[in-house]
């Protein structure tokens, strides 16, 4: 039994913890997704799976920064088996480009859907069924009711969830867990090398349940993530105020 004041409180966290969707995983290991200090803001110190995740953009950028990011996520997701579902309006991904992020195309299924309402349903219905690693729904709105049925869904297949928010006209309360913002950094040139360099970016937690939010440069390099230390100026935030009639182009073989 907690026997001090600090016991107590850190006990009565834990215990709360299952209740706001960080259940451990069913094999009971936390998974390491190579995100270095980005851990000590989550719960548990490990990036939360089997919940849903949401990733706000503006600019095309932004967008497909986004994507990249989460890209990245799939990959450590999908080691352990499983497939992923990724469902939008239109397939603006290329799906060759997912071989940089550890993930063969032939194990994500693309679903184009137009109405929003039914990419909702697949979501829910996808994030229901446990032989999937992950689900990634480009699905700009979505209110508390919506995004409840989605969380309670990975609450028991454990199977994690990310909505890509792009140019989104309400930013109410929802039941994800976390609110992302990931913008593009420049590359690096390796060695003086010709090219361009490994993906980069600008990766901003906003908001987490029983977290630390916070602000942290990473890039994509050797199939894992790694922070990298960029001075405060070079540091673009481009994803701000989107230029009229931007287009949307996600393909996360381009480094950002």
């Amino acid at each position: 039994m907690p026997s001090t004041k600090s016991d107590i409180i850190q006990q009565l966290e834990r215990d709360i913890l299952p209740l706001q969707g960080f259940k451990p995983p069913k094999s009971g290991e936390w998974t390491d997704f190579g995100l270095g200090a980005m851990d000590g803001a989550f719960p548990n110190g490990s990036f939360p799976t089997g919940a849903v995740h949401e990733l706000l953009s503006t600019t095309a950028e932004g967008a497909a920064a986004s994507a990249g990011f989460v890209s990245g996520l799939l990959g450590t997701l999908m080691r352990g088996g499983g497939a992923g579902l990724w469902i939008g309006a239109r397939q603006q991904l290329f799906p060759m480009a997912l071989k940089a992020f550890g993930i063969e195309p032939d194990r994500i299924v693309f679903v184009a859907l137009r109405a929003q309402k039914d990419m909702l349903w697949v979501m829910e219905e996808a994030l229901k069924c446990e032989g999937l690693a992950a689900v990634v729904g480009e699905i700009p709105e979505i209110g508390f009711t919506a995004s409840r049925r989605l969380q309670l869904a990975v609450e028991k297949s454990r199977v994690t969830g990310f909505l890509l928010r792009h140019q989104a006209r309400s930013l109410g309360v929802n039941a994800c867990v976390a609110r992302w913002r990931v913008s593009p950094l420049a590359s690096r040139l390796e060695g003086g090398l010709p090219g361009v360099g490994f993906p980069r970016w600008h990766v901003e937690l906003l908001k987490i349940r029983n977290g630390k939010p916070g602000v942290w440069p990473i890039e994509w390099a050797a199939g894992r993530f790694r922070g990298v230390a960029v001075p405060v100026v070079a540091v673009k935030k481009i994803d701000e105020d989107p230029p009229a009639g931007t287009g949307l182009r996600l393909n996360a073989a381009e480094p950002l």
